[in-house]
């Protein structure tokens, strides 16, 4: 009889010890992949940004200053809320932030990853552009998200929310949607043409060229 209390206490004792082990594993592995995310999304990926020649300087005088109007789902962000049943994005993967709004007097959690130099791309596109910011999601979503993206720099003071969107033909720059790949470098790669496209008269005569193609930049 002494044997087997002994037995079933040793039991319990390895137990234990396993269910801690295995919530401090998890706890590490969630906290390695938050720093992972960090590192690839302050990596020193750059565009870097030079003097103006005074050809250029004068040319960038001739022309007004653009807007340029940025999708904010699955092209800056991607979000997922308490009711999807299968996000998007790998389990275990933390966002950079959540938000919680009240929906028809009901509270949600939105959870909220910022594509890979998400940041480094406003902070570049703000000084050629004036940004404007529009998503076909609510109001009280898409502002809250926005002010996160914002961060007090007053670059995204322009939003159109889903009561502001109708269908029609634009001056659009394709870009593949974003979901959760953390060595995406999209919105780096818009950078040179955002560069070169401030400097036109008509940004048309330049998008149009590949438009039929609809190829992802």
């Amino acid at each position: 009889m002494v044997d087997l209390l002994k037995t079933r206490q040793c039991l319990l004792g390895v137990r234990t010890f396993l269910g801690v082990s295995s919530r401090l594993w998890s706890c590490f592995l969630y906290i390695l992949r938050k720093h992972l995310r960090t590192i690839i999304q302050y990596q020193t990926v750059r565009y870097d940004i030079l003097p103006l020649s005074p050809i250029s300087r004068n040319r960038l005088n001739t022309v007004k200053r653009k807007i340029l109007v940025l999708d904010l789902d699955e092209t800056l962000i991607h979000s997922h809320h308490d009711g999807v049943l299968r996000p998007t994005v790998r389990p275990g993967t933390p966002p950079d932030f959540i938000l919680k709004v009240v929906i028809d007097k009901h509270p949600v959690r939105f959870f909220v990853h910022k594509r890979p130099h998400v940041d480094f791309f406003l902070e570049v596109a703000s000084q050629w552009y004036e940004l404007v910011v529009f998503t076909a999601s609510m109001e009280i979503y898409g502002s809250a998200v926005a002010d996160k993206l914002d961060n007090n720099k007053g670059i995204l003071k322009r939003r159109y929310y889903r009561q502001h969107c109708t269908l029609d033909s634009d001056n659009a720059i394709p870009i593949k949607s974003w979901f959760s790949d953390p060595s995406d470098t999209a919105l780096l790669n818009l950078l040179p043409m955002l560069d070169a496209l401030r400097f036109t008269g008509d940004v048309r005569s330049v998008l149009s060229r590949n438009l039929h193609q609809h190829r992802l930049w």
